[in-house]
């Protein structure tokens, strides 16, 4: 498995940015440790019934998901404990990611329909037996905001339980990453945070193998 220059470059650089921001949050001379500080903090004070409620509806309008990922470990596990917080993460992001399926299919149709062909666009058709290598290469082409994945799969009415489970395995694999990194960095336990920024790293190039063998796919069967 060939791996692209820049794909190398953008895993060396996230490598040499976390290992420099550990290496200083780890003196005590993170540039904005207060900052961060401040935010958990205020984080804290809102509770996790509130917290998890809003990772559960926010992100299906666009509110960043990573921002309830990173932070829910150092926020949270002191008082629950990492693996309930586990729980609680991948449970909500399930909801989410539900919640933006029935948005894009029933409730936001109607009007994204009508916004798309004003554009002078219409809805493709997607042959049912497309609608799983759809939903492998819409969650692995980086760029779309996740939200905006998921709408483009309920808009081109990807069965249900397609779009879950594809949906979860990937978001729920990166999340906990993100979510076990976060908590270690922020309590200077760099041997976990190494390994969860590994299998972030190795989840990024998973997904850019399946990205190219799926696309590559596609294309030869277009072809034929």
């Amino acid at each position: 498995m060939r791996i692209s220059r820049r794909v190398q470059a953008a895993i060396l650089l996230a490598a040499l940015v976390v290992s420099w921001a550990a290496w200083e949050w780890h003196k005590g001379t993170f540039p904005i440790g207060s900052w961060i500080a401040r935010a958990l903090e205020l984080i804290r004070s809102v509770g996790p019934v509130a917290f998890f409620i809003g990772m559960a509806i926010l992100p299906a309008v666009g509110f960043p998901l990573l921002a309830f990922t990173l932070s829910a470990g150092p926020v949270f596990a002191p008082q629950l404990g990492m693996p309930l917080v586990a729980v609680l993460v991948i449970v909500s992001l399930t909801v989410n990611v539900a919640l933006t399926y029935w948005l894009a299919r029933y409730a936001f149709r109607p009007m994204l329909e009508s916004l798309i062909k004003r554009m002078g666009y219409s809805l493709p058709q997607v042959a049912a037996d497309d609608h799983l290598s759809l939903a492998i290469i819409v969650r692995v082409t980086p760029g779309p905001p996740f939200f905006v994945q998921g709408y483009l799969l309920g808009l081109a009415k990807v069965p249900f339980w397609t779009y879950m489970i594809v949906s979860t395995l990937f978001a729920g694999a990166f999340s906990l990453a993100v979510l076990f990194f976060g908590e270690s960095i922020v309590n200077g336990r760099g041997k976990m945070a190494f390994l969860a920024f590994s299998a972030f790293v190795a989840l990024t190039v998973l997904v850019h193998w399946m990205r190219k063998r799926y696309t590559r796919g596609k294309k030869m069967a277009d072809v034929v």
